[in-house]
């Protein structure tokens, strides 16, 4: 008890040994500490200790002997003038190369030698090669993507009356069922009274008309088919033709227009050569051999596909509106489908305008016909547009010398297509 109580008051030998071997030993620790702090505050840039991973310049002697490590203080520190001005001096010295080797320069051989393959090093052929492997990867991706294929119903996305998401269903129906709405491309054969020159004499007269109703675009259209369709059909005499003519517009006008011109309109425009019994009773007979099917895609339809897809401004609209309506009155058209007619006359308006063939590829995706399809009717419209002005039938010429059609007619026919 009493050494309990006297190793209380007092420490033992033993103890206070033991206290001092700890304290030595924390003084040591912490000396350490303090003595690598101040190495890692006084430590030298990474530049100046490696100048190889610096960018530094290559020197011949960069191995190292481990006891080269041990320097003082100043050489550290980089504080030692004589050891930057040694490091400075190793930067200077070339390089040595082994004597085997030798520097080969790529200038001394030609491509015009015939035997320079022989001679040029492997890896200088190698590289003009994959150099020349680019450049042909580089023209065929500008050739890919010179000319794409543009999504024309992006914009019209949010219109529900563009039917973005039925349109290409409903154009792939009109390329099916353009063929039934066609005529027979020789059928004034069979007529014995008229011939082509009265119905292109007919037509004239019926764009007129139309012009001064200021009708639809898709109610002409609709007559000529309308027209076409029954002479196929009938035999008309002379007589009868006019007024198998204003009633067949009398029907588009009731099918396409909101507000239809009455049969009293048709009579007097026509000088009253005709009664309203006679354009009723005609009317009967028109829709009973066509059996009702007033319901068939003409050029305009087409047109209006078309053009969006040329990106067409107004110029180019009403230019190619001009070059399908002279279409209307040639008999010599009738051979060429509603579609093909639309798209030709597009890429004839195109070739006016510019000057030069133009075609995208957009174009021919949507219209399904190539730059070769459209050149026989093409080089026909630009014959048509050469004669427009000229001749008795100038009714459409007329109609596009207007302030309203802008001065569509008086644009210069791309000439150039029939030069080639």
């Amino acid at each position: 008890m009493k050494e309990i109580m006297a190793g209380s008051k007092a420490p033992t030998p033993s103890l206070i040994a033991a206290g001092a071997s700890s304290f030595q030993d924390v003084l040591r620790v912490g000396g350490e500490k303090n003595v690598k702090e101040r190495d890692q505050n006084q430590r030298r840039p990474l530049g100046s200790v490696n100048p190889n991973i610096m960018g530094a310049t290559l020197r011949s002697n960069v191995v190292n002997k481990r006891k080269d490590l041990t320097c003082d203080k100043n050489s550290i520190l980089g504080h030692n003038p004589s050891t930057r001005l040694a490091e400075h001096e190793e930067t200077k010295k070339p390089i040595t190369l082994a004597k085997d080797c030798t520097i080969i320069d790529v200038h001394e051989y030609h491509e015009d030698d015939d035997d320079s393959d022989v001679g040029v090093p492997m890896c200088v052929r190698h590289t003009e090669a994959f150099l020349d492997e680019i450049d042909r990867m580089d023209v065929d991706e500008m050739e890919d993507f010179e000319d794409p294929i543009v999504d024309i119903d992006s914009r019209d996305s949010q219109n529900p009356l563009a039917v973005v998401e039925y349109v290409d269903d409903i154009y792939a129906f009109y390329s099916k069922s353009e063929i039934s709405s066609c005529v027979y491309p020789n059928y004034m054969d069979n007529q014995a009274d008229i011939n082509e020159k009265m119905r292109a004499i007919l037509i004239d007269w019926l764009i007129e008309v139309h012009y001064k109703f200021e009708l639809m675009d898709e109610t002409l259209f609709l007559t000529v088919n309308i027209l076409d369709r029954f002479l196929e059909k009938q035999s008309v005499v002379r007589k009868k033709l006019q007024l198998v003519g204003m009633t067949a517009m009398l029907l588009a006008c009731k099918y396409e227009e909101v507000s239809v011109p009455i049969v009293e309109d048709f009579v007097l425009i026509s000088d009253n050569a005709y009664t309203r019994k006679e354009v009723l009773d005609m009317e009967k007979l028109m829709v009973n051999s066509l059996q009702f099917n007033l319901s068939v895609p003409t050029p305009y339809v087409f047109m209006r596909r078309f053009l969006k897809a040329a990106q067409s401004d107004r110029k180019l609209e009403l230019l190619s509106f001009f070059n399908i309506e002279l279409c209307l009155v040639e008999y010599d058209m009738i051979k060429f489908p509603p579609s093909l007619l639309a798209a030709a006359a597009i890429y004839t308006a195109q070739c006016s305008l510019y000057q030069f063939k133009e075609w995208t590829k957009t174009s021919q995706w949507h219209t399904n016909y190539s730059e070769d399809q459209l050149l026989e009717c093409s080089r026909l419209m630009v014959t048509l547009h050469q004669k427009a002005g000229k001749g008795k039938l100038t009714g459409v010429y007329r109609k596009y010398c207007t302030s309203k059609f802008g001065y569509a007619a008086k644009i210069e026919p791309a000439q150039f297509l029939l030069d080639d």
